[in-house]
């Protein structure tokens, strides 16, 4: 007869088998990064008593009280030696709340800290949903997160799915207190506001994305720019936007920067997603491009199409077609680990190298934005290899 007891032990050890589980990475590919065989977090890997009732009396049927429906959208550090997320962990009642995770060698053996964390509101007005932290260890001193705030839309109060969204911010030393400054000042909403590791004309610089409603972009479309004096009352101002949609391209519906860029001797590494209609919904990819050192507004490197999409059992999940990244962690031996979310369902990494983010940057063509361009773009590959076969 299987007893609690036995139940609990074969439990826990499904999960640390999962939390173990060694990550293997994928034969092929681009050339550009390697992805792996397994997530590295979904619902599964969160800890068993933030789901379970380990006392007996009163959860007899060892039934898991709190249910976890996704892990996705993490932002990402290295802290303390250890690669390390915040990730973000929706619950099956749709709340999504931030979660610290850590690796060893940021590839496998991730575990959660043994509690959420506690974002406080500080003066703002309460969140009914926080999520999409993106990380800056700033000069400053100071870790910071900047995310998104979402609230009901209080001038539409019979339309119970009508939200508002802003860019709320909060800093750190240790990943477990927060300071709660207030959110992101702006004349128009705002998603997927990230915070530059720098200072800017001895500013604090901001890549933000403005935009008419909770979901369109409207005419505020684009990743834009601007410099905020104080942060603790963050003040769009200026606001001016340095990558445009553009029509039959990855990014024709909305695009928006995803970590803080990293920097190199060649200039800034940006990651960002771009997102096109399809007969099946909407798409979601990764995209990447380059600004200068001198200049962070300025682009000097804009490679054409998508630089990862979601393939095979990726392209599966809460909400399909959908490839998403806030989070990467650049070595000191050149090693990058990108993080991202497939589906808005779980978490993954791809491994890459600065010199082949930079070499993927400077030497992929842009996109000519005609079929014409295209075909000319292949043309001009084809001949240069006819002079250099190997």
């Amino acid at each position: 007869m299987e007893t609690w007891s036995n139940k609990v032990t074969a439990l826990r050890a499904a999960h640390e088998a999962l939390l173990n589980r060694k990550n293997e990475a994928l034969e092929g590919g681009n050339g550009i990064y390697t992805k792996y065989r397994y997530p590295i977090l979904t619902a599964e890997h969160t800890p068993l008593e933030w789901r379970y009732d380990f006392n007996e009396t009163d959860n007899p049927y060892l039934m898991q009280r709190i249910m976890m429906n996704a892990v996705l959208n993490a932002g990402a550090i290295k802290f303390n030696g250890k690669y390390t997320v915040v990730a973000r962990v929706e619950g099956a009642d749709r709340k999504s709340f931030f979660a610290v995770a850590q690796s060893e060698n940021g590839i496998d053996g991730w575990r959660f800290w043994d509690e959420p964390i506690t974002m406080p509101d500080g003066e703002n007005a309460p969140a009914t949903n926080v999520y999409d932290m993106r990380l800056t260890q700033h000069e400053d001193g100071y870790i910071y997160g900047v995310f998104c705030v979402e609230r009901h839309d209080e001038t539409k109060p019979f339309d119970t799915s009508a939200a508002t969204a802003a860019a709320g911010i909060a800093r750190t030393k240790d990943l477990v207190h927060w300071e709660r400054l207030k959110d992101l000042s702006s004349l128009c909403q705002q998603r997927n506001v990230v915070l530059h590791p720098e200072f800017v004309e001895g500013k604090y610089a901001l890549l933000t994305r403005p935009q008419d409603g909770f979901i369109d972009t409207g005419k505020g479309g684009g990743i834009g720019w601007t410099l905020v004096e104080d942060i603790t009352h963050a003040e769009v101002r200026n606001e001016r936007i340095i990558f445009s949609r553009n029509y039959h391209t990855v990014y024709e519906v909305k695009n928006g920067e995803g970590p803080a860029p990293i920097k190199t001797d060649k200039g800034w590494l940006h990651l960002a997603h771009g997102v096109r209609n399809t007969a099946d919904g909407l798409r979601y990819v990764l995209y990447m491009y380059m600004t200068a050192l001198d200049d962070p507004t300025r682009i000097i490197a804009k490679p054409g199409g998508w630089f990862l999409v979601p393939e095979g059992w990726e392209y599966i999940g809460d909400v399909m077609n959908v490839a998403f990244a806030n989070g990467w962690i650049a070595d000191e031996d050149g090693r990058v680990f990108i993080y991202y979310a497939s589906a808005d369902t779980r978490m993954h990494v791809a491994t890459s190298t600065i010199n082949k983010l930079v070499d993927y940057c400077l030497h992929t063509p842009e996109d000519g934005l005609t079929t014409g361009a295209s075909v000319e773009t292949i043309k001009a590959l084809v001949a240069k290899n006819k002079n250099h076969k190997s």
